[in-house]
């Protein structure tokens, strides 16, 4: 440990500088404005690849944003690691919540505060300089590749086909991952489980035209009234899910099990003081971390029609829409899942309005067994770095390209997260401390020294 933190002081204030440039770029991959900063960003990967000591890196093009690719092969007959990351951000409205510009890296308090800072420039460039280190001091063990793409906060919707065609080139024995977070600063846990993802859009029309509410109102339906009363029939009183087939294909996770995920530190007032709620919500019958964790969910993501300006304009509206996503459980399928709902959802429409449901992106969850020696691994590096032993945790969280990878690759992943919950990531102020930052680096590097194959 001395050497890497020797080598961490002397380079700190280069990392530093590398990762504001590349944060400094507004990769945001939803708008399609931003796709040449996505090359430019594809380029920042490709040359940061070369300097950590990469013997090649390029970049591809796919039907959508690019992917950068870099590798050191030191003996084909050792074992090779993947590592996976992704350059494209989420949009950073409402830009009048931030504090400083979302692109416009700050450090304050101890934390770099931009768009990107932990999700997932911050935790991916971690993953350059701990192979940087290993290959500028002689100690790089193994074979290491790079895979990092632009649309991963859009589903990854072109990296599955990336896969296929360069299956050989991708080859590998473990991917690593640092897209997730820990319990605590100082509790240490790596990610064992991610929930899959369904999403759709829902646009309902009534009248073909915006009309006045006074002399329409009570006679022709709202699409927003008869919007919301769709979407709150989704959910029974029980907060349970009311699509018809919709569980067919849950696993319940056994007593056991449920023992053993109880068994992470949470504390329910902090939890409610962070987010400053009285009170939590959900499925009965369920605590809050198996909520987030252990059971699929139904969610309103944005919802708008009608007028919604300055004053007062009294609209009954032609058009009401929303975006709605599920959270899934591993054994879901995200396809089968999307046309469930599409086919409920139209088919409760009441006649006085017309549906229409668009599915979106969408993927499968995914668990990581515990007894890899990738795994194993990542956890004596924890407990190198932060002295005591990770905790397995599932996520509510969803990176649908890592069942894809295991149908594909046919590779297991390993997910080495060091990110916190009041990191922000896809909100305002998003930041990520900067010892979390080097102590990524730190444990990703001995996590080479660990791992065998």
């Amino acid at each position: 440990m001395e050497q890497i933190n020797k080598y961490i002081e002397s380079n700190k204030e280069r990392f530093l500088e590398e990762l504001f440039g590349l944060i400094r770029i507004p990769s945001i991959s939803s708008i399609k404005e931003h796709k040449p900063d996505m090359y430019r960003c594809a380029e920042y990967w490709k040359q940061l690849l070369l300097d950590a000591g990469a013997d090649k890196a390029e970049i591809f093009d796919t039907p959508g944003n690019p992917v950068t690719y870099g590798e050191k092969i030191i003996d084909p007959s050792l074992p090779t690691v993947l590592v996976y990351g992704h350059m494209d951000v989420m949009p950073v409205d409402p830009i009048e919540l931030w504090k400083s510009p979302p692109f416009e890296p700050e450090i304050r308090d101890g934390k770099i505060w931009a768009r990107g800072a932990d999700d997932d420039k911050g935790q991916a460039f971690m993953h350059a300089k701990a192979f940087e280190y290993l290959v500028k001091t002689n100690q790089l063990e193994c074979n290491v590749k790079f895979m990092i793409e632009g649309e991963e906060e859009i589903g990854s919707v072109n990296l599955g086909e990336f896969c296929e065609k360069h299956t050989e080139m991708l080859k590998s024995d473990i991917i690593l991952v640092s897209d997730t977070g820990m319990i605590a600063r100082d509790i240490p846990s790596i990610t064992t489980g991610l929930r899959g993802l369904a999403y759709w859009q829902v646009e309902v029309t009534g009248p073909n035209r915006d009309l006045h509410s006074g002399i329409f109102g009570g006679a022709v339906a709202n699409p927003i009234n008869e919007l919301c009363k769709l979407v709150a029939s989704m959910t029974d009183e029980n907060n349970h899910i009311t699509i018809p087939g919709f569980y067919d294909d849950v696993i319940e996770v056994s007593k056991e099990e449920r023992e053993k995920l109880a068994q992470a530190p949470f504390d329910l007032e902090e939890y409610k003081k962070a987010l400053d709620i009285d009170e939590v919500q959900g499925e009965t019958g369920y605590s809050t971390s198996e909520r987030t964790g252990i059971r699929p969910t139904f969610d309103i993501c944005g919802m708008w029609g009608g007028y919604t300006g300055e004053g007062a304009k009294t609209v009954l509206p032609s058009k009401a829409f929303a975006k709605i996503s599920s959270r899934l459980v591993p054994n879901q399928e995200h396809e089968k899942i999307a046309q469930l709902f599409k086919a409920h959802f139209e088919s409760i429409a009441p006649k006085s309005i017309k549906v229409e449901v668009t599915p979106h992106h969408g993927g499968q969850g995914y668990v990581c067994p515990i007894d890899l020696s990738a795994y194993k691994a990542a956890e004596k590096a924890y407990e190198d770095v932060f002295g005591k032993t990770p905790v397995p945790v599932r996520s509510g969280g969803s990176i649908p390209i890592i069942s894809t990878f295991e149908k594909v690759l046919g590779t297991k992943s390993v997910l080495m997260g060091f990110g916190l919950e009041s990191d922000a990531i896809h909100s305002p102020n998003e930041n990520f401390p900067l010892e979390n930052l080097f102590n990524g680096i730190r444990a990703i590097s001995r996590f080479y020294k660990h791992y065998k194959g």
